[in-house]
C-alpha cells in the first residue's frame, strides 16, 4: 500500500524558479527576492545573484532598512555571482530577471533557457547619501512588489511560452 504524497513536498517539488540579476547582488536583486518571497513563497523558489567582479559581501543597509519599513523578512543567503548557477547547480529558473542594464550583455547564458526579462531600475547603492539611498531603495521595494504581484497572477502553469514571455517583459515597462 502506497502513502499518501505530502502535499507540501509537491508544492516544494514544483515551485517556479526566478533568479534576480544586478550588479554586485546587494539591494535591488536583494529586494527583490524578499519581495517575491514575501508575496508567494509556496509557488516560487526564488534566489538572486550579481557580477563575478562585483558582486558584495553583505547586502546594502539602504536594502535592509527598506526592507524593515515594508515589514518584509531580509533573505538569508549573503550575496551571490551568477556562476553559482551556471551551470545548473539543482537550481532550474523558469525566469531570469535583471534589474540593472549595465550587466546584461555580460551575462552567461542560462542553464535550461529561461525567460528572460530587463526590468531596469535605479543604482541605489552608488547613492552616496545614505537616506537617499534609503529613500531610492524604498522607492524601488514597492514598484517592484507592483510588478511580482502582477507576475504572481499570471496563469503561468502550462500557459504559452511567447505569451509568458511578453507578459514578463512587459511588465517591466510599467512606471
Amino acid at each position: 500500500m502506497a502513502l499518501p504524497q505530502d502535499p507540501s513536498r509537491k508544492t516544494m517539488q514544483n515551485r517556479i524558479g526566478v533568479i534576480f540579476v544586478s550588479r554586485r547582488d546587494t539591494l535591488r536583486s536583494v529586494l527583490a527576492k524578499a519581495c517575491l518571497s514575501h508575496i508567494d513563497d509556496r509557488r516560487f523558489r526564488v534566489e538572486s545573484c550579481g557580477h563575478p567582479r562585483e558582486t558584495g559581501s553583505s547586502p546594502h543597509p539602504a536594502a535592509l532598512a527598506a526592507l524593515r519599513e515594508a515589514g518584509m523578512a531580509m533573505p538569508g543567503r549573503a550575496p551571490r555571482n551568477w556562476l553559482d548557477f551556471v551551470p545548473s547547480r539543482g537550481f532550474q529558473a523558469e525566469f531570469v530577471i535583471t534589474l540593472d542594464a549595465d550587466v546584461l550583455s555580460s551575462q552567461p547564458n542560462w542553464p535550461g533557457q529561461p525567460n528572460t526579462a530587463l526590468w531596469s531600475y535605479p543604482d541605489a547603492a552608488a547613492i552616496k547619501d545614505p537616506e537617499q539611498a534609503r529613500r531610492t531603495a524604498v522607492q524601488i521595494l514597492y514598484s517592484l512588489r507592483r510588478r511580482l504581484e502582477l507576475l504572481s497572477s499570471l496563469p503561468l502553469g502550462g500557459a504559452d511560452r511567447e505569451a509568458l514571455r511578453s507578459d514578463l517583459r512587459d511588465l517591466g515597462h510599467m512606471g
